[in-house]
């Protein structure tokens, strides 16, 4: 067994069920959800959304809001302002360029203002289930200290490379398991390094060690 294949054993113990933790009913509102996300925990956007969600149901909910009271209605999570102002422009393109359907194509995501190469890679992943590897501060954070990719590398090149490494058909379930990885164990600050199971295949295995 390769080392790439042991770390997806680990990972498959350790993460067995893991998926997207944003809520989230339908296209629109993953979009939504995930354009939210930008520097923010998920749970935030939960907490947000909630009540988000029940006010705006539809494209057009978004597409006529007042800016100010849509950006009042998420002022609550970061850049709240500037999400605000993308999740009206792209409820307005997704109505007058798309007949109000969230696109299933990468290229035409990435056209909706705010939409960038991860929340499009989420979108696809998640709602049209395409297999695609989303690097978010997690996925780069772990790929870089399990030595996947050089602390150098760009996202993109991050992507590449587990793209190049995984299985396609482990893209989207290894996304999310190293999002887990990321989130709940092998964090930016205090990793659980202690007994960690990955720590034989990490570029710093003792950084958190007392």
């Amino acid at each position: 067994m390769g080392r790439i294949d042991e770390i997806l054993t680990e990972l498959d113990k350790l993460f067995p069920s893991a998926e997207c933790e944003l809520n989230h009913t339908n296209s629109l509102e993953l979009l939504i959800a995930v354009m939210l996300s930008a520097q923010t925990t998920d749970a935030s956007v939960n907490r947000l959304t909630k009540s988000l969600f029940e006010k705006y149901k539809t494209v057009d909910d978004f597409a006529d809001a007042d800016l100010e009271t849509l950006q009042n209605d998420i002022r609550r999570i970061g850049l709240y302002k500037n999400k605000a102002k993308n999740i009206k422009k792209t409820a307005v393109a997704l109505r007058d360029e798309f007949e109000g359907i969230v696109p299933s194509s990468q290229v035409d995501l990435e056209s909706l203002p705010g939409v960038g190469r991860k929340t499009a890679n989420v979108v696809l992943s998640v709602w049209f289930s395409e297999p695609r590897i989303a690097v978010d501060t997690h996925v780069e954070r772990v790929s870089k200290r399990l030595k996947i990719a050089y602390k150098k590398d760009s996202t993109l090149k991050v992507e590449e490379k587990l793209m190049r490494k995984i299985p396609r058909n482990r893209w989207s379930k290894t996304h999310h398991q190293m999002i887990f990885f990321g989130r709940y164990h092998c964090t930016s600050r205090n990793p659980k390094c202690d007994g960690c199971p990955l720590k034989p295949y990490c570029r710093y295995p003792n950084i958190n060690v007392k």
